[in-house]
Formats: structure tokens, C-alpha cells, sequence
């Protein structure tokens, strides 16, 4: 004899025990509560609520599963049009046990297991809890929109700060007879001289500070830049004298 999956074996074999629980099933939908051993009340509990899932679906052939086990069709009829639409909206747990000490007699263990048909209910601590969660997105929200608005700011102010730079910057005209610099510093064909606006002193090759002087302009000859009015820096005048 084949024995049950889960707990012990209930009457006297496989078939006796699919109707002793098709009964209990059947009184626990007429009555929506019995008292029966703890051993029956767990075996049923998995059994009545497949057949409360069968009677949520509401269709035909869930109908004629249900009837497979409760064989009473007004209990069927109660347990699709009263008991189904009361668990619409749970998704499971639609009976309880509740143990309620040992029988007189047999000292087995009793227990009362019911239907579930109260309406379920949003706790308290869910409606903060939401609350909670939606005020922390809002509050990221803005610290992101308020740092998104510094970001820009920020970013205005460094560009205004270097137009202003810009528009500081002074134009040094170009002297008469002078080239402006290239971009990558290097003289232009044919101008060896290095003038300065500032000291209005020019700089000629093989000077005491041409290297180290960073030409705005630059002239042909020596003369062109004394001409423009720019003095000899240095040993540059020495060299125009040795030249001279």
C-alpha cells in the first residue's frame, strides 16, 4: 500500500482517506469552521484552499474540479458565489488553525480550523512606510534639481569670469614695420629682432636676454626697430655698436 507524501496515512487506505478529507472539506465550506484532530486539520488545510483557488477562477471546468471532491452542490454553489468573493483579494492563507488542547478520553490533540473571510486590510505601517518613501524621492528629487541649478550657475560664472578676462586683455598694436608673433611662438620668415611693447626695447640675435624674452612682435633689422622707436635691450646695444 502506497503511503501519503506528507504525514501520516488518515482511516484505513488511500481511498478512505480521499473521503474522509472530502468530507471535512465539505463541512468546513457548509459551516466556514469545524473541531477536528490537529492530524486532519493540516491534512485538510492544503486541500480546502486548492478548491478556494478553483472557486477565485470561477469558470466551468474549475467548477467541475471542485465536484470531483465536494460532492454537495449547494456547498459548492456557497463556496463559488459567497465564500470565492470574499478572498478576491487575498492571494493566499484562506484558512487558519487554532489549537485548543487535547480530547477528552483519547488525549488527542484538537484543533479548530476556519475559513478566512475577513477583509484584508492595509496596515498602518505600510501606509508610512509609503508615505516614507515617497517624501524621500521628492527630497532627492530637489537636492538633485538643486544641485543640477548650482552646476549651471557655476558654470555661468566661469564663463562670464573669462569673457571678462578676455575683454581685460589689452590689444597691443603692431609698431610700424613690425609682424605680430605666430601661435606657435616661433619667428616669421625674415624677422630675426624680437621687440617688447612694454619696456619698447628690441632684442637681436646672439643678445644677453633674447632667449629668454618672449617676442609680441617682431622686426627685420635693427634699424627697422629703431625706426618704429624701440631702443637696443641689454647687449643688444653692444652689438649694434660692434656692428656699427
Amino acid at each position: 500500500m502506497p503511503t501519503p507524501t506528507k504525514g501520516p496515512r488518515l482511516g484505513g487506505g488511500p481511498a478512505h482517506e480521499r473521503l474522509i478529507l472530502a468530507n471535512l472539506a465539505t463541512s468546513l465550506f457548509e459551516h466556514d469552521s469545524i473541531t477536528t484532530t490537529e492530524a486532519k486539520a493540516k491534512r485538510l488545510r492544503p486541500l480546502a484552499e486548492r478548491l478556494v483557488t478553483f472557486a477565485k477562477r470561477g469558470d466551468l471546468h474549475a467548477r467541475r474540479r471542485v465536484m470531483t471532491v465536494v460532492r454537495d452542490k449547494g456547498v459548492v454553489h456557497r463556496l463559488f458565489v459567497e465564500i470565492a468573493p470574499d478572498m478576491a483579494e487575498r492571494n493566499g492563507g484562506y484558512t487558519r488553525i487554532t489549537k485548543i488542547g487535547a480530547r477528552k478520553g483519547d488525549n488527542a490533540p484538537m484543533a479548530v480550523i476556519e475559513l478566512v473571510r475577513e477583509p484584508v486590510a492595509k496596515k498602518a505601517t505600510v501606509k508610512e512606510a509609503e508615505g516614507a518613501t515617497k517624501r524621500a524621492a521628492k527630497d532627492d528629487a530637489a537636492r538633485r534639481k538643486a544641485a543640477q541649478d548650482e552646476s549651471k550657475a557655476a558654470a555661468a560664472d566661469t564663463k562670464a569670469a573669462e569673457d571678462a578676462d578676455v575683454q581685460d586683455t589689452p590689444v597691443v598694436e603692431l609698431p610700424e614695420g613690425a609682424v605680430a608673433a605666430t601661435e606657435d611662438g616661433s619667428a616669421p620668415e625674415g624677422h630675426t629682432v624680437k621687440g617688447n611693447a612694454d619696456s619698447g626695447k628690441y632684442h637681436v640675435e646672439g643678445s644677453q636676454w633674447y632667449d629668454q624674452t618672449v617676442a609680441e612682435f617682431w622686426f627685420e633689422s635693427a634699424e627697422a626697430a629703431e625706426a618704429a622707436g624701440f631702443e637696443p635691450a641689454g647687449g643688444a646695444a653692444k652689438q649694434v655698436e660692434d656692428e656699427a
